[in-house]
């Protein structure tokens, strides 16, 4: 299938250039994603008609794009995530946890879809070099670390938190001697008349 791209795309071309490709990637990918139309007569006239302004609206694309590697290239953020001892994770970091990362960070509008993570989710602790794919063939390149959230409590079997257990019965100590101390304090001391009617009986 015969398309006239309509921005530089690897090796099929520059914008304006017909290439022949796979009529499922135009129809999946290229047309969607508004990179190419089909290479008809009247498409190929339309363009022409139009090309010093698609040309300029391309570049300037471009200019913006990278503005937006620029704002997160070289970038090292901190993930932290619950994770057993052997640094295994209770869960994953997927596209989305590191474009929201990214986001709060910088507060730039990566989206999940530009995270490239060829070899899936992200499923232990360590540091990660992460690519992000932002169009017209910039890039841009961070650095991720997903960490182990501290341990104030513990963590169980399945990641979930627990109390520990000096601690809870130092609480209950200190309650039990405050009761004590409360329950001494009632008790009143006899008096001098009872101590001397005490010893008179005896």
């Amino acid at each position: 299938m015969n398309v006239i791209l309509l921005e530089k795309i690897g090796k099929l071309g520059g914008i304006g250039d017909t290439a022949s490709v796979k009529s499922g990637y135009a129809r999946n990918f290229l047309f969607p994603q508004g990179k190419a139309i089909p290479a008809t007569r009247q498409n190929l006239t339309e363009f022409e008609s139009r090309r010093a302004d698609l040309m300029a609206s391309h570049d300037k694309n471009i200019a913006a794009t990278q503005k937006r590697a620029d704002k997160v290239t070289g970038l090292s953020l901190s993930i932290q995530v619950n994770a057993s001892d052997e640094g295994k994770l209770f869960g994953s970091v997927g596209t989305k946890d590191i474009a929201d990362a990214i986001n709060a960070e910088v507060g730039s509008d990566v989206t999940k879809a530009e995270v490239l993570l060829p070899h899936g989710v992200i499923r232990e602790l360590g540091d990660f070099n992460i690519a992000l794919d932002l169009g017209y063939e910039v890039g841009a390149s961070i650095k991720v670390s997903v960490q182990g959230l501290d341990a104030v409590a513990g963590v169980s079997a399945d990641g979930s938190m627990i109390e520990e257990i000096d601690e809870a019965e130092a609480a209950a100590a200190a309650v039990v001697e405050e009761q004590a101390g409360a329950n001494s304090e009632e008790v009143a001391a006899p008096t001098a008349e009872e101590t001397e009617a005490k010893s008179e009986d005896a």
